[in-house]
C-alpha cells in the first residue's frame, strides 16, 4: 500500500533533516558550516516541537563532531551528521575509523567547493575526495530525492554495517525550494526498524574497537570490509524496491532516461542530470540518439551494471562537476577503469562541466554532445565550461 503522507515546499536541506527526523537517530554530534547549516537548526526544531528525541551534540570542529559520531555508533545507537567542504576535508582521518569500525553512520554533504581560493558553490570534489575512505556515497539531483536516500541510507548502512554519505550539492539543492511528499511516521517505522546491532561497546561484555594488529589480522578485515562493499548492490536495490512499495518513489543504483533505443548516452552525477534530461528531449526531437544515465550509487560504483547498460553503445558523453588535479573528471575516469576489456565498449568522452559551480545550461549540455559526435574520444577530460 502507498503512503501519501505531507506535501511541503521544502529545500534540500530541510528535506534531508525531515528524513533525519523521521529515522528517529539517538545522537546527532553537528558543526554548522554553509551550507549545510540549516540542516541542523531544522533538527533542533524539531527537537523542541518534541518530533525528534535525540542527544545533540555541539562539539568545537568537525573532526571532533565525526568523533563523537563514531563513539555514539558503537554504543549501539542510531547516529546522523552532517556537513560540507572544509568542514568534510577536516573529518578525512576520522572517516576511515569510521568505516575501519563498521560504524553505521548516516551523514549528509553538501557540496560546496574547498580552499584555496575561498568559494560557497557548488562543486562534488569534497566528498569524490573521501571516496577511497570505506563510505558509501549516494548522490542524490532534488530534495525529494535526499530526503528519500537518507532513509534508504540508514537502512543499508545498518544491514551492511558501513557507514554511508548522502551528497547533494550547494544552493541548487541545498536552498532550492521543490514540492515534497513527506511520508508518514508509521511508514517510516514500517520500513525502519530501530536499529540493534549485535556487536557494540558495553562494559559487560568487555569489547573494544580499533586495538593494534598484525599484519595479516589487518589485511584480512580490509578484506571484510571489501566483502561489506560488494553486499551493498544487492542491499541499496532492496532498500529501494521496499521504499517503492511503500511511497511509489524508487531510484534504482543507477537512473536510465530515454535509454533504451539510445546509441548515445550523457552520464552524470546529481543536479547536472536534471538539467541533461532536458537537453536529452530536445536533441531526441531533433533526431537524435540520446539518453541520460545517472549515477546515484557511487561507492561502491556499480561496474557489473554498467558494463551491462553501456555494452554496444556508441559513445559516453560524461559530464563532471568536480576535477581530480592531474587526472581531470573523477567520473570519467572511473567509468573508463569500469569499462575496460569490455569487448563492445563505447568511445567514452569525458568533459569538466559545472566545476566550481559554473552554471551548465542544456543548450551547454546539447553543445558538448554534438562536439562529442565529431570528435575523438580522449584519455584527459576536456573543459567544457
Amino acid at each position: 500500500m502507498i503512503s501519501k503522507g505531507d506535501t511541503m515546499l521544502l529545500t534540500g536541506n530541510h528535506a534531508a533533516a525531515y528524513g533525519a527526523m523521521l529515522a528517529q537517530p539517538k545522537v546527532i554530534p553537528i558543526y554548522p558550516i554553509t551550507p549545510q547549516t540549516p540542516i541542523a537548526e531544522k533538527l533542533t526544531e524539531f527537537q523542541l516541537e518534541g518530533l525528534l528525541q535525540a542527544e545533540f551534540i555541539t562539539p568545537e570542529s568537525e573532526h571532533s563532531a565525526m568523533a563523537a559520531c563514531i563513539s555514539a555508533s558503537l554504543t549501539g545507537v542510531r547516529v546522523f551528521t552532517a556537513t560540507s567542504s572544509q568542514g568534510l576535508m577536516l573529518m578525512h582521518e576520522l572517516l576511515h575509523f569510521a568505516s575501519g569500525s563498521r560504524a553505521p553512520i548516516v551523514m549528509v554533504n553538501a557540496n560546496r567547493t574547498f580552499a584555496a581560493p575561498w568559494g560557497f558553490w557548488a562543486d562534488q570534489t569534497d566528498s569524490l575526495a573521501q571516496r577511497d575512505t570505506g563510505w558509501l556515497q549516494y548522490y542524490v539531483e532534488n530534495p525529494q530525492e535526499a530526503l528519500d536516500t537518507v532513509l534508504q541510507a540508514f537502512k543499508t548502512a545498518e544491514t551492511v554495517l558501513l557507514p554511508a554519505m548522502v551528497v547533494f550539492e550547494a544552493f541548487y539543492v541545498s536552498h532550492a525550494l521543490e514540492v515534497v511528499g513527506v511520508p508518514t511516521p508509521e511508514t517510516v517505522k514500517s520500513y525502519l526498524p530501530p536499529y540493534e546491532p549485535k556487536v557494540m561497546l558495553d562494559p559487560e561484555i568487555g569489547r573494544s574497537f580499533g586495538n593494534v594488529v598484525d599484519q595479516k589480522t589487518y589485511c584480512q578485515h580490509r578484506q571484510t570490509l571489501d566483502l561489506a562493499m560488494e553486499e551493498v548492490f544487492d542491499v541499496a536495490k532492496n532498500a529501494d524496491d521496499q521504499w517503492k512499495g511503500l511511497t511509489g518513489r524508487g531510484y534504482g543504483l543507477v537512473e536510465k532516461y530515454r535509454c533504451e533505443d539510445a546509441e548515445n548516452i550523457i552520464m552524470a552525477m546529481g543536479t547536472i542530470s536534471g538539467t541533461a534530461k532536458s537537453a536529452v528531449d530536445k536533441m531526441r526531437a531533433e533526431g537524435l540518439s540520446i539518453g541520460l544515465l545517472k549515477v546515484r550509487l557511487f561507492r561502491p560504483f556499480p561496474v557489473q551494471e554498467l558494463r551491462g547498460i553501456l555494452g554496444g553503445r556508441d559513445r559516453v558523453i560524461v559530464l563532471d562537476r568536480n576535477f581530480s588535479p592531474g587526472n581531470g573528471g573523477i567520473l570519467h575516469q572511473e567509468l573508463k577503469a569500469a569499462l575496460y576489456g569490455l569487448k563492445s565498449a563505447p568511445e567514452i568522452f569525458g568533459y569538466l562541466a559545472g566545476v566550481g559551480g559554473v552554471n551548465v545550461t542544456p543548450e551547454k549540455i546539447e553543445g558538448l554532445v554534438k562536439q562529442s559526435l565529431s570528435g575523438q574520444s580522449s584519455a584527459k577530460s576536456i573543459w567544457g565550461w
